[in-house]
Formats: structure tokens, C-alpha cells, sequence
């Protein structure tokens, strides 16, 4: 897990994973947590309220994609337990009670050798807001797979909520760090996929989790087009080599055409804008 400023969103988000229940006996967890430097209380309310969790205080400067790794490298340098799997989680995720059992049943009807990923929908509406994703197309024109009641094949997922096997994990690798935030967990789910691991949704939601505001970043009405850009091609969005390193990776023979194609899209839908 990584946290920034969601001090309140990460203790549910911890409260929830220590409260799994129907897990198979012998189940061991282990939490650990990368914080960016928070500055709301984050890592010293984890320190009180769940002292077992392993926490690691970064720089501001660390995003998801790189907290990530850090977290998962962390898991794999404790030797005192062997551990089977890696669970990603987001801390804006608030799991079901039986969320992780869901997702060791889904890893043992599929196989161990299969990537599980658990779909989870808005508390507000009920409507799906990360689950794993089917291509369409090119670029990140990704559908979400719905649960359906038994495991759906995907492309790729959406990092919230993901159970890796160890075997997996060791095939594959962690979120590349060339992704510091964004694209990560795509490129992780194609980069398995090529190296012919399965990847299926859990059968049900396994927790809620809102999805970002439409209309923020890039997409914020009236901003114009070079305040667009800036924020486009920004950390929290695309910024242009990692961006450039997803499409010639993903998307070879067309990733020039799409490598200017939402820098192109986010300028003149501001411009008409204003």
C-alpha cells in the first residue's frame, strides 16, 4: 500500500484489511505501507492505531507506482514467514469482510499460477470504478470488466485491487519504475500477459472505492489551453517519455499517432472550451 494525505481513508482502508474474515487456516498477513511524506497525521495515526504495519516514510516526491514497489520489495526482503502471494491495494479501497477470501478461492478455481484481480464499485451509485480491463482499441482505451459470478478473463487491470501469486510476482516483476504513478499497473498487467499469465476479475465487488472527479486535472472546465497542457503532461497524468515508453511498448506500429494524440485532444478541447 502507499498513502498520501487520505489519513482517514488509509485507517479504513487498514481497518478493513485487518478485519478479513473465512480466510483458510493458517493465513498470514502482512501489511506493508509506503506514506509520501504526509503531512495530516497519516503515519503517526498508523503507528497507533495499527502497530503492526510495517511503515515506511518517504519523500513527497514518491507516487503510487513507485511507492509500490517499495512497499512490495519491502514484503519480499522478510524472511521469517514464506509467503504465497502479493495483494496490491489502494488506500482509498475499503474492502469487504471477505474480500480477501474471495480472491484466494477466485486464485485457487483459476489456478495458482493465474493474476486475480478484485473489481470494486462507488459506495454511492453501485456502479463499477476499477476492476481489470479489456483493450478496445489503442492507447488507454480500456474497458472495465464487470463481475459476472465467476472469473472473467482481462487484458489488464487497474492496480487498487490485485492478488499476485509469488511465482508470478517473480516472473514478472513489480510495477516498473520507469511508471512513478500513472500507466504502472496497465503496463504490469500487459507485461504478464505477454509472459503468458492468466489474468481474471474475482467473481463479485470485493470493497467500495470512488472514482476521480471527472471534470479535475486536464479536464477542469475553463482553464485554457496552455494551463490544459501543463497539467496533462504532468506526474498525475501523461507525462510525454513515460508516456512514449507505454505506446512504443503497447502499441507498436501506431504509437507516434498516439503519443500526440491526447496532448492534441486536451488543447483543442480547451481552447473550444473557452
Amino acid at each position: 500500500m502507499t498513502s498520501h494525505n487520505r489519513c482517514a481513508k488509509t485507517l479504513s482502508a487498514l481497518a478493513a484489511l485487518e478485519h478479513q474474515r473465512d480466510l483458510p487456516a493458517g493465513t498470514v498477513l502482512r501489511t506493508h505501507l509506503v506514506d509520501a511524506g504526509s503531512s495530516d497525521g497519516t503515519p503517526e495515526a498508523v503507528r497507533r492505531l495499527h502497530p503492526g504495519v510495517r511503515l515506511r516514510v518517504v519523500g513527497t516526491d514518491v507516487f503510487w507506482g513507485e511507492g509500490t514497489r517499495i512497499a512490495a520489495r519491502d514484503s519480499c526482503a522478510e524472511d521469517e514467514i514464506p509467503w504465497t502471494h502479493q495483494l496490491w491495494l489502494n488506500d482509498d479501497v475499503e474492502l469487504a469482510d471477505d474480500a480477501l477470501a474471495v480472491l484466494l478461492g477466485t486464485a485457487g478455481e483459476v489456478g495458482e499460477g493465474a493474476v486475480v484481480v478484485g473489481a470494486v464499485r462507488s459506495r454511492a451509485t453501485g456502479r463499477t470504478t476499477y476492476s481489470g480491463r479489456r483493450s478496445r482499441g489503442r492507447g488507454l482505451a480500456l474497458d472495465v470488466v464487470e463481475p459476472t459470478g465467476r472469473p472473467e478473463p482481462c487484458d489488464t487491470y487497474n492496480g487498487n485491487v490485485v492478488l499476485l501469486p509469488r511465482a508470478v510476482r517473480e516472473r514478472v516483476g513489480d510495477v516498473d519504475r520507469v511508471f512513478p504513478h500513472g500507466m504502472g499497473d496497465y503496463d504490469h498487467g500487459f507485461r504478464a500477459r505477454r509472459a503468458g499469465v492468466r489474468l481474471y476479475v474475482a467473481p463479485r465487488h470485493v470493497g467500495v472505492c470512488e472514482s476521480n472527479p471527472p471534470l479535475s486535472g486536464s479536464r477542469e472546465p475553463g482553464i485554457g489551453a496552455r494551463a490544459a497542457l501543463r497539467r496533462v503532461t504532468s506526474q498525475r497524468e501523461l507525462p510525454p517519455r513515460q508516456w512514449w515508453i507505454y505506446c512504443l511498448r503497447h502499441n507498436w506500429p501506431w504509437a507516434p499517432l498516439l503519443m500526440v494524440s491526447p496532448y492534441l485532444r486536451t488543447v483543442l478541447r480547451a481552447a473550444a472550451a473557452r
